[in-house]
């Protein structure tokens, strides 16, 4: 806990200004609460024993006196009200700017493991607390600090015995506070994660509300959404179930502290160790000291809320990238497109056997290469490690005699195009999609990527043409279409390497034609490896690769593989 505090307290150094103004504020603030009581003690003992034109001009000077300290008091609530506020949201700001960025660098395997729905809640959720801890905690410790000393010093003034009533109960107060804050944050962690757990079942359910209403499971959608929502509830009754205790008592206790005093009171009067306004005075100034513990009552609430956010936040920007620069990386340029797999091998973190054994491949710049095989064989993830998507777990891959780790990620990304048969467009414009292949490219470069990709003519077709919004995930477009715009998308990026992905497996026969002669036009000249599922879509491959558990099981050509009559022959008389 000291650590993360430690690092959430780096978050003020931008706005330290802001900051110790507020903080200035926050004491003038507490000053003024401290110094009204004084004036009622003196109204009630030093302008009785003045004559009557005396007495009402020191009322008047009074008067004057507390309404200016009622606008300083003003200013002083105002300021830390808004621009206190501002400054709050400012660090909340700044910290979603990092975990957003943080998620920008985490890799695949990052990915595998995680549910969006859960990665969404620490970016929004599991922050908003946050501006009100980093807002009101130090601002709320420093008022509650000046109004608890400078109240005590002032009872101590007042009645040392009215003193000692007043502070007897305090001890066992803070007993109880710090036992019932331990649960609380316990129950308030435990909420941060059900209300996670929500949000990924919402988010998977509004992703997939097509085949929710295909299968008609919308009650059985409903019921697991109810299995989590009472989860939440039960989860939020039983922080509710502390911090009832919480309130309850703390309450209890302020209220006794006044039971005290007016009883001690009462016999200090009878006794004649108090007088009536020293005895007025003091109930004044317990409600000055109360009321700072009140405010620690809610802080504490606050600060359960906001650290535990604190502490989720952190769990994410804690992990480490395990695909990222090395210090020395250079950038790679000048691409020809000469890739080398030297004794390459890989296996994910979930899985005892290694998806690629000792994987050597040479391919020449401009090579045409296919990838076949069976279900899980490892076509997709070989080609995921060229991109370093992923690292290899033993050997190595290199482009142009480059080994792909001693390169920049960016660099190494910028040269290389991948067509993927789940294709994703962003809610948006079409020219907004295409575009995002070279954010810098002009509208006519667009429209060129388009023609080439056999995209212009439909794109044309649509209602507002390139500026036609194309909803979430492009819903509003054909499998075609999509695709079409993904392939638009490579051509505008033009890169010396690509990947081809199962690209026209989905789609029926007439889109399969169309987008496979733009993937023909975009592969001229570049090198190309294409994950094939309809192996008659790849008889002009100039190398084709079986892949097995085995590793490279068969190579050569379409003709070259139907003559050894191996695995290949037996998958392409099984696919045609």
């Amino acid at each position: 806990m000291k650590k993360n505090l430690k690092r959430l307290i780096r978050y003020y150094k931008p706005y330290m200004g802001t900051f110790l103004l507020d903080m200035f504020f926050a004491f003038l603030a507490s000053g003024v609460a401290l110094v009204i009581p004084l004036a009622v003690r003196y109204i009630t003992s030093g302008i009785a024993s003045m004559s009557s034109e005396e007495a009402l001009q020191a009322v008047i000077r009074i008067g004057v006196i507390l309404i200016v300290l009622v606008v300083i008091q003003f200013v002083s609530n105002f300021y830390i009200t808004t621009i206190g506020h501002v400054m709050g949201a400012r660090m909340e700001r700044d910290m979603r700017s990092q975990i957003f960025a943080h998620y920008q660098k985490l890799s695949f395997a990052f990915y595998d493991e995680q549910k969006v729905g859960q990665l969404m809640s620490r970016v929004t959720n599991d922050l908003f607390d946050i501006t009100e801890l980093l807002h009101h905690g130090p601002e709320n410790i420093a008022i509650s600090f000046i109004k608890l000393i400078g109240a005590f010093v002032i009872l101590v003034h007042i009645s040392g015995y009215l003193t000692i009533a007043a502070f007897i109960m305090v001890p066992v107060m803070f007993v109880y506070a710090y036992y019932l804050n331990r649960k609380m944050k316990q129950a308030f962690r435990m909420n941060r994660v059900k209300i996670a757990e929500i949000n990924t079942q919402i988010e998977d359910n509004l992703s997939g509300i097509r085949v929710v209403k295909s299968f008609a499971n919308e009650a059985i959608e409903n019921e697991k959404f109810r299995v989590g929502n009472e989860g939440f509830l039960k989860a939020k009754g039983n922080s509710y179930f502390y911090m009832g205790f919480y309130h309850s008592g703390m309450s209890a206790f302020t209220l006794l502290i006044n039971v005290i005093v007016i009883i001690a009171g009462g016999i200090l009067l009878t006794k004649g160790l108090v007088n009536v306004s020293d005895f007025v005075t003091f109930l004044l100034y317990i409600n000055v000291f109360t009321d700072p513990i009140r405010t620690l009552i809610d802080f504490a609430e606050q600060f359960q809320n906001g650290y535990s956010g604190f502490e989720r936040f952190m769990e994410i920007m804690d992990i480490e990238p395990d695909i990222q620069d090395k210090k020395n990386a250079v950038a790679l340029t000048d691409v020809k497109g000469h890739i080398v797999f030297d004794d390459v091998s890989f296996k994910y973190k979930d899985t005892a056997h290694r998806v690629l054994r000792h994987i050597s491949l040479d391919v020449p710049a401009g090579a045409y290469v296919a990838l076949v095989g069976s279900s899980g064989g490892g076509k997709t993830t070989l080609c995921s490690l060229i991109p370093r998507f992923y690292d290899v777990t033993g050997g190595s891959i290199s482009i142009d005699g480059k080994d792909i780790r001693d390169v920049t990620l960016k660099s190494l990304r910028d040269n290389i195009g991948i067509v993927q048969q789940d294709v994703y467009l962003f809610a948006g414009t079409v020219l907004e999609n295409i575009r995002y292949g070279r954010p810098d490219a002009t509208d006519e470069e667009i429209v060129a990527a388009a023609k080439l990709a056999n995209a212009h003519d439909f794109i044309m077709g649509l209602p507002n043409g390139y500026d036609t919004d194309i909803g979430q995930r492009g819903v509003k477009l054909s499998g075609g279409q999509k695709q079409r715009l993904s392939i638009a998308r490579v051509f505008l990026k033009n890169p010396p390497i690509l990947i081809f992905d199962e690209a026209t497996s989905a789609l029926d026969n007439e889109s399969e034609k169309i987008v496979k002669d733009s993937l023909e036009r975009l592969a001229h000249n570049r090198t190309t490896f294409v994950i094939a599922h309809r192996l008659s879509t790849i008889k002009n491959a100039q190398r084709i690769l079986v892949l097995t558990e085995n590793g490279i099981e068969e190579s050569g050509t379409h003709e070259e593989l139907m003559a050894l009559d191996g695995v290949y022959a037996g998958l392409y008389r099984w696919t045609r």
